[in-house]
Formats: structure tokens, C-alpha cells, sequence
């Protein structure tokens, strides 16, 4: 599997590059230098001095996963990815932020494959003190397996947005301290990508299975950016939180990422929690479903 140029990536440390700009499209750090491989590290291998990696998935119980070695408070992460081709059904290829512990906070970007000639789920989720239930879901507009797309998560004290190739697809905004709903500000976390086998639920509820005589499914990533707040304590937590004080920076989308955001979600979400009372929690729907996201 792993080519005569190719090499397992075993350790590294991340470039801490905090930045006030929003990160475009490229992703160009080196994963020699900015992660571990954590699980399987024989099914992961890096390759062009770093700045390209593989993740294979091989069996339902052997796939792999990459983590950054700092925790941070606050910043954004960016990757370049292109999935798992052709029949996909049953796997499961991730990239998100977590922090350590049952009641982790965590934000998901994850890529539920399909079918040949099924499209993909884009599936997105926030999880705070180990509670999530928060899920939207996208078909792509364009096909992820034929070359690399941006997907990036930015997180503040304000927000947290999803964006695709530069443009936002979700909003979740904090209004914990106004109106109770639980956000992400305390707990430091990483960030991880990861392949993995889930063919109980993950192709249309599990009805199609994984076709393992297609094994080994890859996912390739291209550049890593971490433009955050290095931050592995409660110390640390409100010093990182005073970077981001910017209201108009940080705080709010631009009329444009408004419309384009809204454009998509008319045409291309497939699946949102506030709509779903079989998610609300004794039939109360989300008080943050009513408030603005953005």
C-alpha cells in the first residue's frame, strides 16, 4: 500500500500561526511537522516532504487517524480533502476538533460515503460537555472524490462556522450567556481527521453495507493550516478568548457569506435538527433554532 516514497507519519509538532485573516483556500502545512498518527499508523503515510497524506481504511476494525499535537482555545483549522472514490457505502472519513475526556466539546465535519453514483452526506455536528444531538447534513454540490476542496471550521467566543471551498455552509452561534444554549468556550481542544468503518448507520441507515472487496478506501489530504490560540489549561482560556474581541471580525458574517450561506442550505441541505422533533430533547424545540445563527 505504501509506495517507496512514501512514509509513515509517526510524530511531529504544530507551526502556531495566529492570524486575524480568514484562511483561503489553499492548506499548506506540513503534516510531518503538525501531527501524529494516533490510531493504525500503518494505514496512514505521508508523502511530497509532508505536505501530502493518506488515510486507509483496510477492514470494519482497522482504519486510521491523525491528531495535532497542541490543543488551542479558539482559531481556525483547515484541510484540503478528497475522498474515498467510487463505491464508498459504509465508511466514514472525518475532520474535526475535540477535546480529551467522556464530556468532550467537539465540532465535526464528517463525510458519510455511498453507492457508486450516490452522492456523499456532509454531515456536521456540535458537541459541548458530551452532548450533542445538533446535526446538519448537505449533499455536495460538486464531486469530492475527483480533487481536493477546502473545508474549514473557524471557532470564536461569538461562533463557530463551517465553511466549503470559502464558503460558509452552517453558523452556530454562542447564546449561552443570553438564552442558556450550550457552547464550546472552556475546554481546549485538538484537531483530528480520521477514517473509520460504520456500515450499521452510516449509508442510508445502514442499509447498504460496506463492499470490503473494495478494500483498502483511501481519503488524501492536501496541507494542513492551524491558525489558533495555543492553549492546554484553564489558565490560558481567557487570554485566547481576548484575542478574538473584534466584533466585526470575528462576530458576524458579511452580507455576502450571509446570502451565500442561505443560498446553499435552500438547495443542498438534506437534514437539520430544528425541524426534527425526534431530536428535541421532551418535545421542546431548541431555543437556538428561533434565534439568528449568523
Amino acid at each position: 500500500m505504501m509506495g517507496k516514497q512514501t512514509k509513515a507519519l509517526q510524530h511531529g509538532a504544530i507551526a502556531l500561526a495566529f492570524a486575524a485573516a480568514f484562511v483561503g483556500l489553499a492548506a499548506a502545512g506540513n503534516f510531518y511537522d503538525e501531527c501524529d498518527a494516533t490510531w493504525e499508523p500503518q494505514n496512514c503515510w505521508a508523502y511530497d516532504d509532508g505536505n501530502r497524506l493518506s488515510l486507509a481504511l483496510v477492514s470494519n476494525s482497522s482504519g486510521s487517524m491523525i491528531r495535532s499535537k497542541r490543543q488551542f482555545v479558539y482559531g481556525t483549522v483547515s484541510t484540503m480533502i478528497q475522498l474515498v472514490p467510487g463505491d464508498s457505502a459504509g465508511t466514514v472519513t472525518t475532520y474535526y476538533t475535540s477535546s480529551l475526556g467522556e464530556n468532550q466539546d467537539e465540532i465535526d465535519f464528517e463525510f458519510l460515503g455511498n453507492e457508486t453514483g450516490q452522492p456523499y452526506t456532509i454531515h456536521t455536528n456540535v458537541y459541548v460537555n458530551g452532548v450533542g444531538n445538533k446535526e446538519m447534513q448537505f449533499k455536495p454540490w460538486f464531486d469530492p472524490t475527483a480533487d481536493y476542496h477546502n473545508y474549514t471550521i473557524s471557532w470564536t467566543p461569538c461562533m463557530i462556522v463551517w465553511y466549503i471551498d470559502g464558503t460558509p455552509i452552517r453558523a452556530f452561534r454562542n447564546y449561552e450567556a443570553s438564552n442558556g444554549v450550550a457552547f464550546p468556550t472552556s475546554q481546549p481542544m485538538y484537531v483530528y481527521s480520521s477514517i473509520w468503518a460504520a456500515e450499521d448507520w452510516a449509508t442510508q441507515g445502514g442499509r447498504v453495507k460496506t463492499d470490503w472487496s473494495k478494500a483498502p478506501f483511501v481519503a488524501s489530504y492536501n496541507g494542513i493550516d492551524l491558525d489558533v490560540c495555543e492553549c492546554n489549561g484553564e489558565d490560558c482560556v481567557a487570554g485566547c478568548a481576548a484575542k478574538f474581541g473584534d466584533w466585526g471580525r470575528y462576530c458576524r458574517l458579511s452580507d455576502a457569506e450571509l446570502r451565500q450561506m442561505q443560498g446553499l442550505q435552500s438547495t443542498y441541505r438534506i437534514y437539520d435538527y430544528c425541524v426534527d422533533p425526534k431530536q428535541w430533547t421532551n418535545g421542546q424545540r431548541p431555543v437556538e433554532c428561533g434565534l439568528p445563527q449568523y
